[in-house]
Order: C-alpha cells, then sequence, then structure tokens
C-alpha cells in the first residue's frame, strides 16, 4: 500500500512537470549584477532614511524642563551590502554605521532658560532587512514582504549655546529617547521604500505590452522567482500575440533554455517559441503578407537576377519586353518559423511568388508562378541558385523590417543592456550583458509618480536571427 500511495505521488508529480508550460524568455541576474546594485541600492536607502521625521519631544526631569524638535538628519556615513538570500530574495544590511543628526532644543531650569542647536551623532547603527520576491497575480516580479530589524548602539550629543556645558550632564536624558525614537522610524522608512516605492519601480516592467499597431508581447512570470547564493532566476512566458486576436497563440512546444553561467551581470534566454510566436503573431495580424516590387522599387540586383533568369521566356514572347519594367509579387503563404542550432538560427518562409512584365498600357504578362520554400538567415548570403535568392532577396525584408526595429524588454525603467555577447544552443539563444542605469533609483522612481514613461528599453534580436 505504501509502495502504491509513493508510485502514484510520482505519477502525479511527473505530470505536473510535463504539462508545465515552458517558458519563452529566461532572465538571470548573477552576483555580478547585483554587485553593481549595490551603491545604487546604498543611495536610494540612504535618500530614504535622510527623509525620515521625527516628532516634538517634551519632558521634564526634577527641575529641568525641555522640549526638542526641527529633527533633521545631515549625514549618513553607511557600510552595508547587498546579496541574494537563497530561497526568498535580496538581503539588505547596514553594520556599525552613523547617523548624524541636528535638532532644536529648549530647556527651563527655575528661573533660566536656554535654547539652540544640538548635533548628536548615532553610532553602531545595524539593520538587516529581508526583501521577500513573489510572482503577483498580474505576473510580475513583486516585493511581498519585508523582515527588518534596527538598532542603534549609542547616541552622543554635543550643546552649544551660553549653557552649553552646564547640560552636557542631560545630554544621557536627551539622547536616550532619541535613540528609542529614530530606531522606531528605520524600519517603517524601508518597509515603505520596498512595499511602495521599489514595488512601484517594478510596476514599469512590461508585462502584456503593445509592441507596435499590429502585436503585443506577454512578459508575465510563470512561477515566482528561483533565488540561490549567486544568482536570481526568472521565468517569462515570453509570447507575441495578434492585438486583434489576443487568444490565437501558438502552443509553446519549444525546449526550455538552460542557463550555465554566470560571469556576466545578466543572461537572457530566448527559445524557438519567442520567435515563431513573433512570426505567427504578424503573420495573422496580416502585416505585409503580400508584396508588390516593380523595377523602380525593388533592389538593382533582384532586377538583374529576374532579367537574367527570365531571359529566355521574355525573348519567346516579345523581344520588345526585355525594355519594360519588372514586376515580382509575393505572399507569404504560412507563418515562417524559426529553427536555432549551435551553427545559427535559421527562418523557413513559404512563398508563393509571380514575376510579371509590365508593358505600358497594357495587361500585366505573367513570366512564372513558382510555390517557393527556403532556409535562410537574416543576412544576405551569395547567389546559391536564382529561387533561393530570389526569396532571400524578397522575403527576407518582410521580417528583418519589424525584427529589427527590436523589442521590449523586461526590465525596469531606466536599466539597458551593455556589452551583449550572444550564443546559440539548440533551441534557444542565450544573450549575455552587463547592465547599466541611465538614472538612479530614486529618479526613476519619481518620473513613474510624475506619469513619465521610457520608451528607449528596447533591445535589436541578434542579426542571424
Amino acid at each position: 500500500m505504501g509502495l502504491l500511495k509513493v508510485s502514484v505521488i510520482f505519477l502525479l508529480s511527473l505530470i505536473t512537470m510535463t504539462l508545465a508550460e515552458p517558458p519563452g524568455c529566461k532572465i538571470r541576474i548573477t552576483d555580478r549584477g547585483l554587485e553593481m546594485l549595490k551603491a545604487e541600492t546604498k543611495r536610494f536607502v540612504e535618500g530614504e532614511l535622510s527623509n525620515i521625521t521625527m516628532p516634538e519631544m517634551r519632558g521634564k526631569e526634577g527641575r529641568f524642563q525641555y522640549t526638542i524638535k526641527d529633527v533633521k538628519i545631515t549625514e549618513l556615513n553607511l557600510t552595508s551590502d547587498l546579496r541574494f538570500q537563497p530561497d526568498v530574495g535580496l538581503l539588505f544590511e547596514v553594520q556599525n554605521s552613523s547617523i548624524t543628526l541636528n535638532f532644536q532644543r529648549r530647556i527651563l531650569y527655575w528661573l533660566f532658560y536656554d535654547e539652540g542647536a544640538i548635533n548628536a551623532s548615532a553610532e553602531g547603527v545595524n539593520i538587516f532587512t529581508v526583501l521577500h520576491l513573489i510572482k503577483d497575480q498580474d505576473g510580475r516580479l513583486k516585493i511581498s514582504n519585508i523582515t527588518c530589524n534596527a538598532f542603534i548602539t549609542k547616541m552622543r550629543a554635543r550643546f552649544s549655546g551660553t549653557l552649553g556645558r552646564v547640560y552636557d550632564f542631560i545630554g544621557t536624558l536627551l539622547t536616550t529617547g532619541m535613540r528609542f525614537v529614530l530606531n522606531k522610524q528605520i524600519c517603517p522608512a524601508l518597509n515603505h521604500a520596498a512595499l511602495v516605492l521599489v514595488n512601484q519601480l517594478l510596476e514599469t516592467v512590461p508585462v502584456r505590452t503593445e509592441v507596435n499597431s499590429y502585436v503585443g508581447i506577454d512578459y508575465s512570470l510563470l512561477n515566482d522567482p528561483v533565488v540561490t547564493e549567486t544568482s536570481l532566476d526568472m521565468d517569462f512566458r515570453g509570447m507575441f500575440y495578434d492585438l486583434k486576436n489576443e487568444n490565437d497563440t501558438l502552443v509553446n512546444n519549444a525546449v526550455n533554455p538552460v542557463l550555465r553561467e554566470y560571469d556576466r551581470m545578466v543572461y537572457l534566454a530566448l527559445s524557438e517559441y519567442f520567435f515563431d510566436s513573433g512570426l505567427y503573431s504578424y503573420f495573422k495580424g496580416g502585416l505585409q503578407k503580400q508584396l508588390l516590387l516593380n523595377s523602380f522599387q525593388m533592389p538593382k540586383d533582384l532586377e538583374m537576377l529576374l532579367r537574367t533568369t527570365y531571359l529566355g521566356k521574355i525573348m519567346m514572347l516579345d523581344p520588345a519586353f526585355m525594355e519594360h519594367p519588372l514586376s515580382l509579387e509575393l505572399e507569404v503563404t504560412s507563418p515562417p518559423r524559426s529553427t536555432i542550432k549551435t551553427s545559427g538560427a535559421m527562418v523557413a518562409v513559404n512563398c508563393n511568388v509571380k514575376v510579371l512584365v509590365l508593358p505600358p498600357g497594357k495587361p500585366a504578362v505573367q513570366l512564372s508562378s513558382l510555390t517557393m520554400e527556403g532556409n535562410f538567415n537574416a543576412e544576405l548570403i551569395p547567389l546559391q541558385g536564382p529561387l533561393k535568392t530570389m526569396l532571400q532577396i524578397s522575403a527576407v525584408p518582410l521580417i528583418n523590417n519589424y525584427i529589427k526595429r527590436g523589442v521590449q524588454i523586461p526590465l525596469p525603467d531606466g536599466m539597458d543592456f551593455i556589452e551583449e555577447v550572444v550564443e546559440y544552443h539548440n533551441g534557444y539563444i542565450i544573450v549575455g550583458a552587463n547592465l547599466h542605469f541611465r538614472t538612479g533609483l530614486r529618479e526613476i522612481i519619481e518620473r513613474k509618480l510624475s506619469g513619465e514613461t521610457d520608451n528607449s528599453r528596447r533591445t535589436n534580436l541578434p542579426a542571424e536571427a
């Protein structure tokens, strides 16, 4: 009975794994990428802590009465670290750091009244913060929770004013209260920064968005991110769709891309399905299925190829046709399909092709009608035969015209890929790159709050694809 139970559980697990939707797009952020984010994260946290506001404090000790107000953080000296927290998300830690504050005092002792500025320093500042990362209901990366602990070892105050030295002895009284209040303010400030501001930044990552007036792309996460000590891996749907019929999509039967590298800051893996869904959606959207070129529009090498190929046919019909313009009608009859191997990427296209001669003032005369199939990369190749070259010269622009415009990649505003390197594998490509911030986290979030958008997060697909 026990063996049967184990077998059933194993079978159900196997079925679940089999039915799981493979990603069309994967992104890995390595610890090298996280290293680049450390300085930007530290600057962002310093900005949030600098904005801490503290209430006015009043107290009485014997014959002393005091009021503290206008508390301002004037300087932060943080020693921080940012690293992956396996199976959870990110850990941000501050150790043995200091915060300098300035505030106004009013002190009454018997009939003596004094006021002035106090410069205080919080020393031994330690903050331990863990960000829990999940996939939200919209398929977007989100911080679901934050675990925060903060404590200050000690605080010192330096008085100014006529009675500054006299009141040094009550500094312990004042700084004890200040340390307690500041301790209580740090974690709420970081909670707001993560759960509100950083989540607003993550909302700028495209999930389901229009590429142009014909197609859109779905970058929703398929599951929660996988976090190890050295990387954060995310599986995205990576699927294009026809804007006029969003439910008419390809089934993803492509291989699941495998990421094994950690040398660069970020890795982007794109499977054949990513490209095929794009080609399928453009085809279903009716985008340039047909192409009509005359002699004045087609490339000169194509015109020369056509005249050479059909020289005999033209001479048999009417030698005068040699002086008349030619026309090429091309119709893509089925969605193109991609094939990616270690040797490179190819695209297969099926077309109906008609070649015509256009006598002035007379009906067009058909020279040829062909059904053609060609496999080619995105770069023109030397002439290898009339039919293949004809398809190469005429069909490739249909695809490249839109692929080379680039597609938006699932990165937040203000972040770009630089120094990209492309590797080809069986069934998918991997783009290794480094990351670059065009602006700081705070500036990005402020732009988000003001309603501005960034349309520059596009990457061109490899020329061979």
